[in-house]
């Protein structure tokens, strides 16, 4: 049995790919079984410095699934708390999750991202897209609403005025109109996708692992926080890490003009 969520670890970077593409990588039950215990898997694993999230086939991910959801009201008769504890112990784990690690996440979008797909695509870090792609907040079309945390991060990444035009009219963006609305930040030609995502985790895992991990956790944490307790926070990290073996290996290759050779320690 083929699994949902595939992983593949190569020079400190971990490709994810969601692996239903039958269904247009619709977020199942075995989808966010898998996701989410791999991430916490890498979070663990300080030889990952970096991943990369795509989605087999032509879709990142179609969102949630329409005859799951149907089957929940029309046939299967759950309550009020029923469908609430679905949400609570079922996709919302996603977001939960994304929220909580500390190794940098890049989207890279080869296809239609929609619904719950979008808001898969706002809780990475970095977002790219393949000139394929198309992004849309489409809940409201089937009458329900982003109940996966898509109200909570689209804003912080577009703004709240583009957020609620996605949000209220459903329009489908493409992959220029989502860069020009900063939804992400590349658009490349399909075949370039996974290699654009390569150089952009390159890049990050050049730097020092333990630097990289709590960067991403100062920008996630400084979010919800006022600046005076940002500061604070900036001020512990930095103590830390200005005692790791690493911080005084880059200050040295920077002297002696040479490549650092970083030990996670």
């Amino acid at each position: 049995m083929s699994k949902s969520v595939l992983c593949e670890e190569k020079d400190n970077i971990c490709l994810i790919t969601l692996n239903e593409e039958d269904t247009r990588n619709a977020i199942s039950p075995e989808i966010i079984k898998e996701l989410v215990s791999i991430l916490e898997e890498i979070d663990n694993n300080k030889k990952i410095s970096c991943a990369i999230l795509t989605g087999a086939g032509k879709s990142f991910s179609s969102g949630g699934n329409l005859h799951e959801i149907n089957e929940m009201t029309e046939n299967n008769n759950m309550s009020l708390r029923d469908i609430e504890n679905w949400y609570r112990n079922g996709i919302q784990r996603i977001p939960m999750t994304f929220n909580k690690i500390d190794v940098p996440v890049i989207a890279a979008v080869n296809g239609h991202a929609i619904g719950a797909g979008n808001d898969l695509c706002t809780m990475c870090d970095i977002r790219i897209a393949s000139e394929n792609a198309k992004f849309s907040e489409s809940f409201l079309r089937i009458g329900i609403i982003p109940g996966d945390g898509g109200s909570w991060f689209l804003p912080k990444i577009i703004g709240l005025s583009r957020a609620t035009e996605m949000i209220l009219t459903c329009e489908v963006l493409d992959a220029q109109k989502a860069l020009d609305w900063g939804l992400v930040s590349h658009v490349v030609p399909q075949k370039e996708l996974l290699n654009k995502a390569y150089e952009i985790a390159n890049k990050i895992i050049k730097n020092p692992p333990q630097s990289i991990r709590r960067a991403k956790r100062l920008l996630r944490l400084s979010q919800n926080i006022n600046l005076s307790t940002a500061l604070e926070m900036a001020a512990s990290q930095q103590t830390l890490l200005q005692m790791t073996n690493d911080h005084k290996e880059a200050i040295q290759a920077l002297i002696e003009k040479r490549d650092p050779n970083y030990k996670n320690s």
